[in-house]
C-alpha cells in the first residue's frame, strides 16, 4: 500500500520508488521484492479496470484488494485476518461486479489520447492485441558477450547451473531465461560474460553491423547497454565513442565495460547535440547509432506507469529533440556510412514521421532495407523496409528503427 500510494502519485518513475524502498528495506527478501513489485506493476498495467471495479477514487489499498479478488483471483478465505469484514463485504460485492464493455481506451487499459494515437496506425483490434501484450510481463533476455563467449556457451553454463534458459528467437546473442532468477553475484555476469538486454533492443546493434578497424558513435548511450554489445562485435578494435548528456548515466557505463573486456570504448559527456566535442567528429564516423530519447511507450512491459506519466504535449516535445538529435548525428557520418535512428516508442510521430521529415530535407542520405541487413546476418525477421517490433508479436519491448545510408558521391 505504502509503495503503490506512492507510484500513484507519478512524481518519480515506479522503478525508482521501488528501488529506493527496497534499499530502506533490506531484510525484504527476493522473493518478497518479486511480490511486491509485481503486483505494483500490475495494479499500474491495469488501472483503468481496477478503477472501472473499484472506483475512480479508490485507495491505494482498495485497488490492492480489487487486483487480488479480480486480477489474481483469489478465493474469500485468503482475505480473512487481511481485511476487515466490512472489506471482505465489499470485496465478495467486486468479485461479483460485472462491467459494461466499455470505451477502447477502457478495455485496453490506456488513457485516452493514447488509444486515439495508436488509431493512427492500428485498427481496434489491432490497438487491443497490442494493449495484452503490454499488460504482460516482460521476460527476462541476456545478451552474450561475444568477445568472450558466444550464445551456445553461455548456454549450456547456465542449465548447467540449473538455471532454466533457451536460446532467444531473434537475436543470435540472445538468451531468454524462464523465470526470473537474482543474476547480480553470477559468476558469468561479474566476468562480463554476458548483460541482462532485452532481444529487441540486441537487433538495433545487429542493424548498426560494425566491423573491426571503426570509427563508430553510440549518440544517445546511456548507461551503455547497447555500447557494449557494438564493442563486442567490433571485436575491441577500432574507436567507439559513447556520446551522452548525462555524467550519471555514463559513470554506470565504466564499471560495465570493465567488466566487459572492452578497451576501444570511450565515453563522452557532452551539453547538447550541437556541443563542440560532437563538431570536432563532422564526416569521420562509419557508423553512427541514434538511440534516440523518446516517450518510451514500447517499454510499457517494465515500465506500465509511463502510459499514465506521458502526455500529448510530452510526444510533440520528444519530436523536436529527435529531429534535432538526428539532424546534429547525421553531420558525423562520412560518405558510404550508415545512420540507424531508433526509438522504443510506438507512435508514428516519434518513428516514421521523424525519419520521413529528415530524408526530406537531407537528399544525401537514402533508406536501406531494415529486413535485408538483418537477413544477411541470419536473423530471418520479415520487418518490411524499417524494423518495427512489437510485444504481442514478437514477444520483445516494442521498438522501431530506420537503416540509413550517407550516399558516397553526394
Amino acid at each position: 500500500m505504502q509503495i503503490l500510494g506512492a507510484v500513484l502519485s507519478f512524481e518519480f518513475p515506479a522503478d525508482a520508488v521501488l528501488s529506493r524502498h527496497f534499499r530502506e528495506n533490506r531484510e525484504l527478501g527476493h522473493r518478497d521484492r518479486g511480490f511486491i513489485a509485481e503486483t505494483v506493476y500490475a495494479v499500474l498495467r491495469r488501472l483503468r479496470w481496477l478503477r472501472r471495479l473499484a472506483g475512480e477514487d479508490a485507495t491505494p489499498r482498495k485497488l490492492l484488494l480489487a487486483w487480488f479478488a479480480r486480477g489474481e483471483g483469489w478465493p474469500m478465505r485468503n482475505f480473512e485476518g487481511l481485511a476487515s469484514a466490512t472489506e471482505r463485504d465489499w470485496v465478495a460485492s467486486v468479485k461479483a461486479a460485472t462491467l459494461d464493455e466499455g470505451s477502447l481506451a477502457e478495455r485496453a487499459d490506456l488513457p485516452d489520447w493514447l488509444a486515439e494515437r495508436l488509431l493512427g496506425t492500428f485498427d481496434e483490434a489491432g490497438v487491443l492485441a497490442l494493449a495484452q501484450g503490454l499488460n504482460r510481463a516482460a521476460p527476462l533476455d541476456l545478451r552474450a558477450n561475444v568477445l568472450k563467449l558466444d550464445r551456445d556457451a553461455l548456454l549450456a553454463r547456465l542449465r548447467e547451473e540449473g538455471i532454466a534458459a533457451e536460446p532467444g528467437a531473434l537475436s543470435p546473442q540472445a538468451v531468454r531465461l524462464v523465470g526470473k532468477p537474482a543474476l547480480q553475484k553470477h559468476p558469468l555476469f561479474l566476468d562480463g560474460s554476458f548483460e541482462v538486454q532485452d532481444e529487441g533492443s540486441q537487433l538495433l546493434g545487429l542493424l548498426v553491423q560494425p566491423r573491426r578497424g571503426e570509427l563508430v558513435i553510440d549518440f544517445c548511450a546511456g548507461a551503455g547497454g547497447k555500447t557494449l554489445q557494438l564493442g563486442a562485435m567490433m571485436r575491441s578494435s577500432g574507436r567507439l565513442y559513447a556520446f551522452d548528456v548525462s555524467e550519471k548515466r555514463l559513470a554506470k557505463l565504466k564499471p560495465r565495460m570493465a567488466r566487459s573486456g572492452l578497451s576501444n570504448v570511450h565515453p563522452v559527456l557532452i551539453a547538447h547535440e550541437n556541443d563542440a566535442k560532437v563538431k570536432r567528429m563532422v564526416g569521420k564516423a562509419d557508423r553512427v547509432l541514434v538511440d534516440a530519447p523518446c516517450t518510451g511507450l514500447g517499454t510499457l512491459r517494465r515500465n506500465p506507469d509511463l502510459k499514465w506519466r506521458q502526455s500529448p504535449a510530452a510526444v510533440d516535445e520528444m519530436v523536436a529533440k529527435q529531429t534535432a538529435i538526428l539532424a546534429a548525428a547525421a553531420r558525423l557520418v562520412r560518405p558510404g556510412g550508415r545512420l540507424v535512428y531508433a526509438t522504443c516508442s510506438l507512435l508514428a510521430e516519434e518513428n516514421d514521421a521523424v525519419v520521413d521529415a529528415f530524408l526530406a530535407a537531407h537528399p544525401q542520405f537514402r533508406s536501406l532495407s531494415a529486413q535485408e541487413v538483418l537477413h544477411k546476418q541470419g536473423v530471418m525477421l520479415e520487418t518490411g523496409e524499417r524494423l518495427r517490433l512489437l510485444p504481442h508479436l514478437h514477444d520483445t519491448d516494442g521498438f522501431f528503427a530506420a537503416v540509413l545510408e550517407r550516399v558516397a558521391d553526394a
